[in-house]
Formats: C-alpha cells, structure tokens, sequence
C-alpha cells in the first residue's frame, strides 16, 4: 500500500483519523491506524511499525523502500540516499541481484503479481518513454510474466483501483470487468490461493497523499476498506497470511505534499503462530524480505 505511514491523531491532516473503515478498526481491536499504538496483538491481528528512514538522512522514497521491501538490502545505506520514484541503476542493480521472486522462484514456490496491466503500459515500456517501478522490475527479473489486459479480462488479474472502474472511465475500456470493493476482495483472496505468494501493489493512495485532497483520501481509505472486508470474509487464516505494509509515509499527513519520514505499518492477519513466526525481529523494511523466506524454507 504505497504512501502509508503512522501519522498523528489529528483530524485536520491525517485522513486515517476520519475515514469511516469499520474493518480496519476491527482487527485493530477498536483503534485507527495512527502512530502510538504499536506494537499491537489482536485475536486476528498484529501490528507493528518499521522503520522506513533505515539509518539515512532524508525522506524515504519509492524506489529504494520498494527495493528494500523486494530484496533484504538497506538500499538508501547502500547507495546513501532515499531514491526514487522509478529505480536508477543503482538501484536497478540492488535489485537485480536477486529478490523474493527470484529466491521463491528457484526454490520452486509459485509466486506472482496479481495487478492488471493495460496495453498502454507495456507500450510505454517497449518504447523505453516508461520506466519500470521496482515491483514489476523485480518480477520480470525473476522471468515470471506481468499480468496483461487479457489476463485482467479473464479474472486472472486484478486492477489497481479493485474495482475496474479507472479502466472504464480513465483508460477507456469501455467493456471491461467491474465489481464492487466487497467482490473485488474476495477476488483477491481467490487469486492469492493460485499462488505459495501473491504481491498486490496499490499505488493510488501515494497518488491521494500528493493531490492534498482531503476528501479523496477518505473516500479512497473507505473503499479499501470495503476491499479488506471482502478479503477478511474470504480468507483462511490457518492457510496464510495476509501482510499490509508500506514504502514510506505520505497519506497520513496531508498539510504536506512530499513524503514522511514516519514509520510505516506492518499489519498481519493471520493464524497467531505463523504472525509470531514472522515478526521475530521485524523493526525496519529491510527485515520483510528475510521474515517471508523463512516461511518457505
């Protein structure tokens, strides 16, 4: 969930603390996901905040926080900046030395992206006037194939919005899968039991916390969670797990348009073995990487 950090209790900047989202503030045991809380343990539910600055100067950033989510390295300390939002090759070369897609990959584990992408994205990409984001770079460094407008089409794949609807009204395709935010989540949960481990990447909020828009970010902080309504309904806690984190902080504080230096969330649904197996010594996102693999070990 791009741009979502633990911000203040403060109505007047901080969307998270108005929004209406009745799931959310379930699994938080009656709280709202702002900074002071944590750690926190529910019958469903842990929450932690990780440190997004990881040691370096400056505002964390897309890139070099993705990077670090997708590989285990402190990238902003190794190339000593916070970078982004699309990978330079310093960056690119963090990356492609190997990612959880790659280390799942070879262990012979099936994962995948479950996003959709329109015919406009991979043009730009083969005209090289688009660059890729560090989430589809990875996936296509570790030889596995993003999901495409056929894909999305067939229920193979899920739109950014969960809806469809930007593909309609945005992209145009005039034709093409809707559902509401109740259904999109339980498509979700549907496609991340094809896979040993699905990544959904949610970009808008990142886009809600640089418009400044109040009411956009509520309304968008309403309908995912409309979405994890549908996904909780659907989903097997003894099976898997469901984490929700981020690359920097960004909508939890709308006085400003650049990112946060705040920690960001880490919120785990699942069985209360496998979140205590997971979050042994999680504190930044550097640690994600290492806390994945060893579930499949």
């Amino acid at each position: 969930m791009d741009g979502i950090g633990l911000g203040e209790n403060d109505p007047c900047k901080n969307p998270f603390t108005v929004a209406k989202t009745p799931n959310f503030t379930t699994l938080l045991g009656d709280r709202i996901l702002v900074a002071g809380i944590t750690p926190l343990e529910t019958e469903r539910t842990t929450l932690l905040a990780l440190d997004a600055q990881m040691g370096v100067e400056g505002l964390p950033q897309s890139a070099t926080g993705q990077a670090t989510i997708l590989t285990g390295v402190n990238v902003p300390k190794e190339i000593g900046v916070h970078y982004g939002p699309k990978p330079d090759p310093r960056v690119r070369e963090v990356i492609e030395r190997g990612t959880i897609f790659d280390t799942l990959t070879e262990r012979g584990y099936r994962a995948g992206l479950v996003n959709a992408y329109p015919q406009g994205y991979f043009s730009g990409i083969n005209s090289g006037k688009r660059l890729y984001s560090a989430i589809p770079l990875a996936v296509t460094h570790a030889g596995l194939t993003l999901k495409d407008t056929q894909d999305f089409y067939a229920g193979k794949a899920i739109a950014a919005d969960f809806t469809g609807k930007g593909w309609r009204e945005h992209l145009h395709y005039s034709d093409s899968p809707l559902m509401d935010e109740d259904e999109a989540g339980r498509h979700l949960a549907a496609l991340a039991a094809e896979y040993d481990f699905a990544m959904f990447d949610y970009w808008p909020s990142d886009y809600a916390g640089h418009h400044q828009d109040f009411q956009e970010a509520r309304t968008l902080l309403e309908s995912f969670d409309r979405v994890l309504g549908g996904l909780l309904a659907a989903w097997d806690d003894e099976q898997g797990l469901v984490l929700i984190t981020s690359d920097h902080g960004n909508l939890e504080d709308l006085s400003t348009r650049r990112h946060t230096d705040n920690p960001v969330p880490c919120v785990l649904i699942g069985s209360a073995h496998l979140r205590r197996e997971f979050t042994a010594g999680l504190n930044s996102l550097a640690d994600l990487a290492p806390a994945i693999l060893r579930l499949y070990t």
